[in-house]
């Protein structure tokens, strides 16, 4: 290695520092500020570098939200997160699996066409369905439900397409030869496709976990009681209008974050391995 590329080495490591930097700082701010028990001194300070100092760390805001008699019971609004969340993502792996296989050995004939069409539902915003969604949930009387808040979103186009980019990679010859053993249709999805294909399971499981562990619009229309409210929507109640609790939203924001990181840094080798597998042609 000669002098210049060891210098361009060195000025990689030090953007690449720069840029982790910006990336993090942001993350330590909230845990920082979370720390401390005047909101009045949080804002203050915001904008100085005293905002990343803790003198004296509290975990007072943490205890009063958790509290079964605090004002902001964020400990029923976690659980209430994770009930959509497991929910959403154990249906959405069912079905968009079960639907990328049938796409893949259904005895109806798929084109290229039907694949494009698929993938284009995905650039549908949500916002421009939502008013439709409100008048089918009405009418089902599912508002206020944790129903309303999985359903709509279990069947993900993207998805189905990952499936089956990924079902495809599965030789025929076994399916074939397990079809010729007497296995159903049903069985060989279940016994063959599904088990070998846990990269593909993960990445659903983390991109839908982070998505509708950040749903904020569509929860704030369909609940209308803190009894099924998830977390984003709860911590929009640090923000009244005659005073801001900025101690308790970085406290809940940080209680918000740290379940979907942790799970992605437990699954992130699946997650890296399947976006290097799903570059599959068609």
């Amino acid at each position: 290695m000669n002098i210049r590329e060891r210098r361009i080495d060195k000025v990689r490591a030090v953007l690449l520092l720069i840029l982790g930097v910006i990336l993090v700082a942001p993350l330590f701010l909230m845990f920082a500020s979370s720390l401390k028990d005047d909101r009045y001194q949080i804002l203050a300070e915001l904008g100085s570098f005293r905002a990343f100092i803790v003198t004296n760390p509290e975990l007072s805001n943490y205890v009063e939200i958790l509290g079964k008699k605090s004002i902001f019971p964020m400990g029923r609004f976690f659980v209430n997160s994770v009930i959509i969340l497991s929910g959403s993502v154990v249906g959405t792996i069912a079905v968009s699996s079960m639907a990328g296989f049938a796409l893949l050995r259904g005895k109806f004939k798929v084109n290229k066409w039907m694949i494009f069409v698929i993938v284009a539902l995905y650039i549908i915003p949500l916002e421009s369905i939502m008013l439709p969604m409100m008048f089918e949930a009405v009418k089902l009387r599912l508002l206020d439900t944790y129903l309303i808040q999985i359903l709509p979103f279990i069947a993900s186009p993207l998805f189905i397409f990952l499936f089956y980019q990924f079902f495809k990679m599965v030789p025929e010859s076994i399916a074939e030869a397990a079809s010729i053993e007497g296995a159903s249709f049903w069985k060989i999805y279940r016994s063959i496709y599904f088990p070998l294909n846990v990269p593909a399971i993960v990445t659903v499981a983390i991109l839908q976990g982070m998505d509708m562990w950040n749903q904020y619009l569509w929860p704030l229309l369909v609940t209308q009681t803190d009894r099924v409210r998830p977390m984003t929507v709860a911590i929009a109640n640090f923000f009244g209008q005659d005073e801001i609790y900025w101690d308790k939203a970085f406290a809940g924001s940080v209680l918000m974050m740290i379940p979907v990181l942790a799970f992605y840094l437990f699954f992130q080798r699946y997650f890296l391995s399947s976006v290097a597998s799903s570059a599959v042609k068609e």
